[in-house]
């Protein structure tokens, strides 16, 4: 049974606005929370697509989804355009993006996303593929290492921290989450209860995945992939990843805002959900007219 509570759903369903016989992808479907719901709306008449580059998420999802119907397929959204292609699909009535990471993901100390459990320094969320996280702190110069924590994860002391790296793995590799988060608590102060060493973890799974690169490619695809007046929803959770999204959806070439500031959860859904405080979704409409 996943553990994963999809965020911001009534909000989903309100701006995606599916209905019966539309065409819906949902770009990174997870354990399939949101897709269950946009399903029952597009009904049998309809189609949905789920796509994920996560092939343990897609294996949660299925249990839960092919009986509704959903086309289930193994791949990243910066793909998009050569997957609606291979389905013969031209284009969508509506693309949803959640940019969080399920709640199964993160429990799994085995994908090393998490430091409140010891595990391997991986990261990646499509293990078939890339370089783990251990490899990239093993292997980069300590001014590589400084720019990625800046710029990634925002990290004021991002020096210190790969100097310490540095230092450390000079006398044995670090190759768990376990010592890499003991390391960045050992040299940086704790802020306002947040742990030191979050900013840490998030900028190197950014990097392992190439994940702001890819939200890149996929905006950028986006007004191909979706029919005119179709819409888009996203769902980020940090301030990187929102402003390329409120970047893309004010060309107005293509977009019509549909949220002029981003839909944010209740106190009700964090209290029930606490991931869901830092969502923030932004939705907008493919012009009518435009190719």
């Amino acid at each position: 049974m996943p553990l994963h509570i999809p965020v911001l759903s009534q909000e989903v369903v309100h701006y995606l606005d599916p209905q019966p016989g539309h065409v819906i992808v949902d770009a990174t479907v997870g354990t399939g929370g949101h897709a269950r719901m946009v399903a029952e709306k597009v009904g049998p008449q309809g189609r949905l697509v789920g796509l994920d580059q996560d092939a343990d998420m897609l294996a949660l999802a299925r249990e839960h989804l092919e009986s509704k119907g959903v086309m289930l397929v193994h791949g990243s959204f910066e793909d998009l355009p050569e997957i609606l292609q291979k389905l013969q699909i031209a284009a969508a009535d509506g693309i949803l993006a959640d940019l969080g990471f399920c709640s199964d993901q993160l429990a799994d100390p085995l994908r090393g996303l998490s430091f409140k459990h010891d595990g391997p320094l991986d990261m990646r969320l499509d293990r078939s593929r890339g370089e783990p996280a251990a490899d990239l702190v093993r292997r980069l110069h300590e001014r590589a290492l400084a720019d990625i924590l800046w710029q990634f994860g925002e990290e004021r002391f991002s020096r210190r921290i790969a100097r310490r790296i540095v230092e450390a793995r000079q006398k044995a590799p670090i190759t768990t989450t376990g010592q890499l988060a003991e390391l960045v608590r050992g040299c940086v102060p704790r802020s306002h209860g947040i742990d030191p060493a979050t900013r840490v973890f998030q900028a190197l799974r950014i990097a392992v995945n190439d994940e702001l690169g890819a939200l890149d490619r996929f905006l950028f695809a986006l007004p191909d992939c979706l029919k005119p007046g179709g819409r888009a929803v996203i769902i980020s959770f940090h301030s990187l990843e929102d402003r390329r999204v409120k970047r893309a959806f004010r060309d107005q070439e293509y977009f019509e805002e549909l949220t002029r500031k981003p839909a944010m959860a209740t106190d009700e859904e964090i209290r029930n959900n606490p991931r869901a405080h830092s969502a923030k979704l932004r939705a907008a409409r493919k012009k009518p007219g435009t190719a």
